[in-house]
């Protein structure tokens, strides 16, 4: 199952909670119980989930701002620069979480012996660039 789209959904208590690897990919706690279902067995830790979550609430306040901006038909510039400047927001929060994962999930999984982890961190970081 290496396509997305072929993968069985995760479903949580919770309505808009996002998908396990969501989960991963935007570095909110979350618990392993089953942790060899998901292909691994390490606990995740993660210093900054408080500054990840406010940069992300900062980046969607901006994206919907852009939105509005686009709906009121303002200048093609300014909504590309405002575009750009999103992306730099999360590329940089992006940067966070890797940073967190390396130092913290990713140095206890080799502690482990845990070379799914790193197998999931490579596929991560080939979509993350892509």
């Amino acid at each position: 199952m290496s396509n997305p789209s072929e993968r069985e959904p995760v479903h949580h208590a919770e309505p808009n909670m996002p998908d396990h690897e969501a989960m991963h990919a935007l570095g909110i706690p979350h618990s392993h119980a089953g942790a060899e279902a998901h292909g691994h067995g390490h606990v995740h830790t993660h210093e900054h989930t408080r500054a990840v979550l406010n940069r992300l609430s900062r980046a969607i306040g901006h994206l919907q701002s852009v939105r509005t901006m686009v709906e009121e038909g303002r200048d093609c510039s300014e909504v590309l620069i405002q575009i750009a400047a999103v992306r730099s927001a999360i590329d940089n929060t992006g940067k966070l979480i890797l940073q967190d994962h390396l130092k913290h999930c990713i140095v206890d999984a080799v502690a482990e012996g845990d070379q799914q982890a790193i197998d999931d961190l490579c596929e991560a970081i080939d979509k993350y660039m892509k």
